[in-house]
C-alpha cells in the first residue's frame, strides 16, 4: 500500500523499516529550535528537514531573493532534486513527513516532493505529538546518495503576476478566483503582525486558517468534511499564507478531501508586500 496524502501512527508503526522519514519540527522565531528538538529525539530512521537550510531558498543571492519573494521563496527544482538526492532518497520509497505543529511544516516537504512527481509521500497525521514512544536522539539515519529522477509537477504554482492579474483593475476588492488566506483572523485582519513589517492581506481573499482543518486531537478532519469547508470557500481556489508555508497545509486538506489541487501563491503575503505599489486589505 502506498500513502499520498497522510499516514496514521499505526501505519507508520508497522513499516517503520519500510519507509524514509524526515523529521520536519521547526519554529518561525527560533531557526535552530528543529534541529536542537531532532538531536533530542525523533522517529527512528528520520533525518532532519530543515525549514530554512532544505525546504527554502539557500543562494548566494537569498538576502536578494527574499526581498523580492518573501520570507521562505521555494528552493530551486535543480537543488531541491539534489538535497532529495543526497538524503538517499529514491523514486519507489515511501516517504514519511513529520513536524509538531499540526503538519504546518510536515506539508511544506510533501508539497516539495511532489512538485518532483513523487506522489508516494504522507504526512504523519497527528506528527509529533501522537508519536513519541519510540524515538531515538543523535543525528539521524545516513543513507548513500540516490539517482532520484524528478518528473512533472503535481502541484501547482501561480506566480504574483497571476495574483495582480486576477485582481484586475488597480483599485479591485474582488480577485477572479478564490484566494484562501490560511493566516490567523488577526493576521488577516491587519489586527496583529508579528512576523512581517506590513499588516493586512491581498484584496479579496477570505480567510481560512489552517488549523481550521485539524481536529481537536491536531489530527486531520475527515475528507467529508473537508470537502464541506472548501466547497464553502469557492471553486479553484489559490491559496496563501505568510510565506508559502502553512499554505500548503490547505493544499494538503483539499488532497485529503479529494478535491482538485489548488494553485499555490508561494510568495504569499511576506512576498505581496515586497512591492508598496501592491493594493493591500485590511479588516474580516
Amino acid at each position: 500500500m502506498n500513502w499520498t496524502n497522510l499516514i496514521s501512527v499505526e501505519d507508520l508503526t508497522q513499516r517503520l523499516s519500510a519507509v524514509r522519514i524526515l523529521d520536519c519540527r521547526a519554529d518561525l522565531f527560533d531557526a535552530t529550535a528543529g534541529e536542537r528538538a531532532f538531536l533530542e529525539a525523533h522517529i527512528p530512521g528520520a533525518v532532519h528537514a530543515d525549514l530554512e537550510q532544505h525546504l527554502s531558498y539557500t543562494g548566494a543571492d537569498r538576502l536578494q531573493i527574499r526581498a523580492k519573494h518573501g520570507r521562505h521563496p521555494l528552493p530551486e527544482r535543480a537543488t531541491w532534486l539534489e538535497q532529495v538526492r543526497a538524503w538517499g532518497i529514491t523514486n519507489s520509497d515511501q516517504v514519511v513527513v513529520y513536524d509538531a505543529a499540526g503538519g504546518a511544516f510536515g506539508a511544506r516537504a510533501w508539497w516539495l516532493l511532489r512538485w518532483l512527481g513523487h506522489a508516494n509521500v504522507a504526512v504523519l497525521n497527528g506528527g509529533w505529538e501522537q508519536w513519541q514512544d519510540n524515538t531515538e536522539s543523535g543525528n539521524g539515519a545516513t543513507h548513500g546518495t540516490s539517482d532520484f529522477a524528478e518528473a512533472a509537477p503535481l502541484t501547482r504554482l501561480v506566480a504574483t503576476a497571476e495574483i495582480t492579474a486576477m485582481l484586475g483593475a488597480a483599485d479591485a476588492t474582488a480577485p477572479a478566483c478564490t484566494l484562501l488566506d490560511a493566516r490567523s483572523e488577526v493576521r488577516f485582519a491587519g489586527e496583529e503582525e508579528l512576523v512581517d513589517p506590513i499588516a493586512g492581506h491581498i484584496p479579496g481573499a477570505q480567510c481560512r486558517p489552517y488549523n481550521l482543518n485539524l481536529d481537536a486531537h491536531g489530527k486531520f478532519l475527515p475528507a467529508q468534511e473537508l470537502a464541506q469547508a472548501f466547497a464553502a470557500c469557492g471553486a479553484d481556489p489559490v491559496v496563501y499564507c505568510g510565506s508559502g508555508v502553512s499554505a500548503t497545509h490547505h493544499v494538503l486538506a483539499m488532497h485529503v478531501a479529494g478535491l482538485p489541487e489548488p494553485g499555490l501563491y508561494a510568495d504569499s503575503w511576506s512576498g505581496w508586500i515586497t512591492d508598496p505599489t501592491r493594493p493591500i486589505g485590511r479588516g474580516r
